[in-house]
This record gives structure tokens, sequence and C-alpha cells, in this order.
């Protein structure tokens, strides 16, 4: 098994310049918007045009934070988020995994939450019952460690992707007028760009969860035009389904599960299941760069200063930790309430620990870079 700060001598075009974009695409998907609850939490209270803006607001900041990310990464062969921060923060790098660690147990209840709510809507099962298949299939997806997990973002993305395109076909055939008309008569945007920049914040973080999936980048150049094609990638999708989310505005803003509801409005039981399918998957993605992520932290130091790796055993272990406890987070506190309430406190944190020191810091520690090997004692990997 390949460690993470391993590159890969014949990395693919896949590997170079789509799979970062495309891991990062499957974090922010799972994290809210798959269920359309974060769309209409950042979004949709701009109006139909704010939230438009907003969310190209959004996009261009994800493509400029992920290059930054990526060419950092790429120049000080730092491919998981401890050595990442090390090099960038030096001792304060663990101000940053206090925060994301926090994150992580946020992120992965709201993942059990949004699981269990669908399995409750759409099967009759318990919220819980929901939460603890994600959780399983978390464990499988991470346990092998790197490969298996570049194997579901490259099998995943193709479906996800198809049925965004054809949930807005359905939607424009069944009520695009109302889409339309909606748009015709909304107010001029106002108060959008916060919307923006807070979503993209905290969303924005996915770019250090996907950094195991980074060691294939062979130069600067693969990595800042990964990190610029990460953006479209990962926002296109959540434009296609805000558009059609207008139909219902503003009534649909008080919808647990958005997407549910515009389902049910569809009436194509069919198209429902393999919608829901498409949902539980992209939850999956992001469920597993999440853990994953921890498991190559782990793994980093190991190798580092044992010389061992981290077993499928301990992966295995790692990852029902953290799922146990954020499982029931999410059964205490629900969905809409770990959106609402964690993430803004979040992305202020990670703009401070994060994206500020990133965007100077780490620009000129960059461009100071000669872009030579690290050896595995190296200070900016250890």
């Amino acid at each position: 098994m390949m460690s993470a700060g391993a590159v890969s001598e014949k990395a693919s075009f896949f590997q170079r310049f789509l799979l970062p974009g495309f891991a990062f695409k499957g974090f922010v998907i799972g994290g809210g918007y798959a269920t359309g609850r974060e769309l209409a939490e950042f979004f949709l209270v701009s109006g139909p045009w704010g939230g438009i803006a907003g969310m190209v607001l959004a996009m261009l900041l994800w493509s400029l934070i992920c290059a930054a990310t990526f060419a950092f990464a790429q120049a000080f062969r730092a491919f998981d988020y401890r050595s990442f921060f090390a090099a960038l923060l030096g001792p304060g790098w663990v101000i940053f995994e206090i925060a994301y660690v926090l994150f992580i147990i946020l992120v992965v209840a709201v993942f059990g939450a949004a699981a269990g709510e669908i399995g409750a809507a759409i099967f009759g099962i318990p919220v819980m019952a929901g939460s603890i298949v994600l959780a399983l299939a978390i464990v499988a997806a991470t346990a092998l460690g790197n490969e298996s997990v570049e194997r579901l973002f490259k099998f995943a993305t193709p479906f996800i992707y198809l049925v965004y395109i054809v949930f807005m076909l359905l939607a424009f055939t069944s009520f695009g007028e109302r889409i339309a008309d909606h748009f015709a008569v909304a107010a001029s945007p106002e108060s959008w760009a916060l919307g923006g920049v807070t979503y993209a914040s905290y969303n924005v973080v996915g770019a250090v969860v996907i950094l195991p999936l980074l060691r294939h980048l062979t130069s600067r150049r693969d990595a800042v035009i990964a990190g610029l094609a990460a953006g479209p990638l990962a926002m296109w999708p959540a434009i296609m389904f805000f558009v059609c989310m207008v139909a219902f505005y503003p009534g649909i803003e008080a919808e647990t599960l958005p997407s549910n509801f515009m389902l049910e409005k569809l009436n194509n039981p069919l198209f429902q299941i393999g919608f829901q399918l498409m949902i539980f998957t992209a939850l999956l993605e992001s469920g597993v760069g999440a853990i994953h992520s921890i498991n190559e932290r782990v793994d980093h130091v190991l190798r580092t200063r044992r010389n061992i790796g981290l077993g499928t055993v301990a992966r295995i272990a790692i990852a029902v930790t953290i799922l146990i406890g954020c499982i029931f987070v999410a059964d205490r506190f629900g969905l809409i309430a770990l959106i609402a309430s964690g993430y803004t406190a979040l992305a202020y944190i990670f703009i401070g620990v994060y994206i500020l020191p990133l965007m100077t810091l780490g620009i000129v520690k960059l461009y100071r870079n000669t872009d030579r090997p690290r050896l595995p004692d190296d200070p900016a990997t250890s």
C-alpha cells in the first residue's frame, strides 16, 4: 500500500488533473448540498439571483484557495494535514488540528444525520439505521487505504454527475415555467457576498481533507491546474440544483430535505430512488475523505518515527471510534441544527488558521521554495 507521502511514478491524466477536483467535489457535495439543505441555508435566503451570485463567488474562492493549497502541498511534499500545517504554521499546526478534529466530528455527524433522514423518508426505517449503514460503508471503503479511496472517487463521480443532469432535465420539464417566473420577478441580489464567503470558507477545508490524494502531482503546474479546476467541478451540480429549487422559493427554505421535497413534486418513484442513492454515494465520498485524512495523518507519523505503516485493523479501529461518536452527535442534534449552528463558527476559525495564513505566509514560502525533494526527516514534513 502506497503511503500518502509517496509520489506515483506513472501518474495518469486523471490522477494528476481530475482526481483532486473529483475528491474535493465529493467532500462538498456530501457535506450538505446533496440534500439541498446547505443551498437553502446559505444561498436561497438571498433570493434567486443573489443565490447564484453567492455560488459563483464561492466557486471562484474554491478555485483560488485549492490552487494555492495543492501547490503548497506539492512543493513541500506535505500530503497529510499535519505535514501541511507543520510546513505552513510551524508549531502552530496544533491550533489547526484542534479545529480540524472538531470539524471532522461535525461534518461526519451531518453525513450521518443526512443518511438517517434519507432512510427514514424513503424506506421508512429508523433514522439511526440509515446512519449506521453509512458508517459501515465508510469503514469498508477506508480500510484498505489510498487505492480503494481513489477507486471510489473515480467510479462514483460519473454516477453523481449523471443524476444531477437527469434531475435538471426532469425539473425543467415538470416545472420549468415556475423557475422562469421566479427568476423574472426576483429582486436585485442583496447580502449575497456573506453567504458565498461563509460557504466557501468552511467547505474549502475539503482541500485539506483530500491531501492524501494529491501525491500524484508531478509539478507545481499540475497542482495549479488541478486546483483551478476543483472549483467548477464541485460547484456546477450545486448551481443546477439551486436553479431547480427556485421553482418552490421561498417555501422550500424551511424543508429539512429540499431534495426529497422536490423529488415528491416530480412524482417519479424510480428516479427518486436513484437520486437518493446518489445522495448516499455523495455522503459516502465525503465521509470516506474525512476519515481517510485522519488515517493518513496517523500513517505518516508512524512511517516517519517508526518506519511502519498503518495496518488495515488499525484503520478500521480509528474509523469505527470516530464514527460511533459522530452517529450519536447526529442523533442528538439533527441535520438543520448542525448545519446552522456549527458550520458558520467553523468557517471563521478556518479563515484565521488556514485561509489567511495560506494566502499570505504560504504564498511567500511557496515563492521562496525551490521545489526540491523532501527527505523523510525534513522539518517541513515531520
